[in-house]
């Protein structure tokens, strides 16, 4: 018997036909840039276009989203991270590249350095994965058997959240700066860091280590992580001071009926990359969005999703309503900024961050989020800490810490600031930046 022919191009008809057509608008808005982007609707395509803007340093003030059929119809407004209007020519030609017609959005994804994970996804480098129950001083441990086993860590990203901490690091060999394949010397590896990490085969949140494959966002795999090692779960999904501080995440979960939606409400205290964490959330937990509107008012962000599942269903058992707030809450928390954060700059060398690392961990500093990024021989490294019980960390604190790493190493602390009214540029700069891991990453790769 003899199948008919399929050409395999038949399904991206419709988007060659129809192509996606972005414009950038600086001349709508007074104090922000509008792009609308119109497009055929696909899965997933909402994520995709959302991950672009942030991956660009945009910041998205207000959105409209409108994919209800078979067109995808968006509208945002966006600011660099300064609070201005997008004016640079390149970053404008960038967004129409990757959102337009020349350039579908998923293949612009695949080759944007530094915000994916996969073996040799970052040139020669291999990524690893690791996963269990956060304690103080993991990460210095983490780091110092790398160094032990010659590996040089390039660039990594940590988040800890719940008890619990998920990282990706991109290492090569110490000495070739290639990736390394070695079975034998990946093993040893795998089998010490998963001794620091404790876990057993029994236990709930094992400990794992793993060396990535395939081609996937670095911040939403680390979502990934975190969520299928249900950090979701456990009284407020937080600490004490996420969960009952005065901005704490109010969410909830009502039915349209008369459109058969499931509406979310997410209200929280704003900050770069509340939407593309949501989103991601939702896309992960398999619920399509097809209408949403987000807003900013002041410190505060208002987010209202239309969603169904992917069945086609919407929520309508008590179970799963408090399962999405639960793990939206949780998406919230695991990248927020409160606290101090550290930035560290030195030249390069195998061990640095070992070395950072014992010294945070010996003066009582426990890292609750980090970037590291290698731009030439420069190392950028961004630690936010707590003192080990989990509060602010005293200054006295500080000035001891910052004499004995500024012998060798420039460092740079800032306090998050509680609200983002009236504050200066110069003085919360970089809690208002945070890290941004693909532009530090990008420019090691140029």
């Amino acid at each position: 018997m003899a199948w008919a022919y399929f050409d395999p191009e038949y399904e991206n008809l419709s988007i060659r036909i129809n192509p996606p057509r972005v414009s950038v608008d600086n001349s709508s808005c007074n104090d922000c840039t509008l792009v609308k982007v119109d497009s055929m609707n696909k899965p997933g395509i909402l994520l995709e276009v959302v991950q672009i803007l942030t991956d660009l340093d945009l910041t998205i003030t207000k959105a409209h989203i409108s994919s209800d059929g078979g067109w995808f119809m968006d509208a945002f407004h966006v600011t660099d991270q300064h609070g201005r209007k997008i004016t640079d020519n390149k970053t404008i030609e960038r967004i129409e590249q990757a959102l337009g017609p020349k350039g579908q959005a998923a293949d612009w994804i695949k080759s944007w350095p530094g915000e994916r994970v996969g073996l040799h996804s970052v040139g020669d480098y291999t990524a690893v994965e690791l996963i269990g129950r956060d304690r103080p001083g993991l990460l210095s441990e983490i780091f110092a058997v790398l160094a032990d086993l010659h590996f040089n860590i390039i660039a990594a990203e940590v988040w800890t959240h719940n008890r619990r901490i998920a990282c990706v690091l991109y290492v090569n060999d110490d000495t070739t700066y290639h990736a390394v394949d070695d079975p034998n010397r990946l093993s040893v590896m795998e089998e010490q860091l998963k001794h620091i990490l404790g876990g057993t085969e029994d236990d709930e949140h094992v400990a794992r280590t793993s060396f990535s494959v395939g081609s996937t966002h670095v911040d939403r795999r680390l979502h990934q992580m975190l969520f299928a090692n249900r950090d979701y779960e456990g009284a407020g999904g937080g600490n004490e001071t996420e969960s009952h501080g005065p901005f704490r995440p109010r969410i909830s979960v009502d039915p349209c009926e008369e459109k058969e939606y499931s509406i979310v409400t997410v209200k929280c205290q704003d900050r770069p990359k509340l939407m593309f964490d949501i989103v991601c959330t939702l896309t992960d937990m398999h619920y399509v969005v097809f209408h949403a509107t987000i807003s900013s008012d002041g410190p505060y962000a208002s987010q209202e999703y239309f969603i169904r599942h992917m069945d086609g269903c919407t929520l309508d058992t008590e179970g799963e309503r408090d399962r999405v707030i639960k793990c939206l809450e949780a998406a919230i928390h695991r990248r927020a900024s409160e606290g101090l954060s550290l930035e560290v700059c030195a030249k390069d060398r195998v061990g640095l961050l070992s070395e950072v690392t014992r010294i945070l961990r010996e003066n009582g500093l426990s890292v609750i989020r980090a970037g590291v990024s290698t731009v030439g021989e420069k190392a950028k490294n961004v630690f936010y800490v707590r003192d080990a019980s989990g509060n602010p960390v005293d200054m006295k604190t500080i000035e001891g810490l910052r004499k004995e790493i500024g012998r060798t190493m420039m460092i740079n602390v800032k306090r998050a600031p509680q609200t983002s009214i009236n504050v200066s540029h110069e003085t919360s700069g970089w809690a208002k930046t945070s890290f941004f891991f693909g532009s530090l990453l990008e420019k090691f790769l140029l």
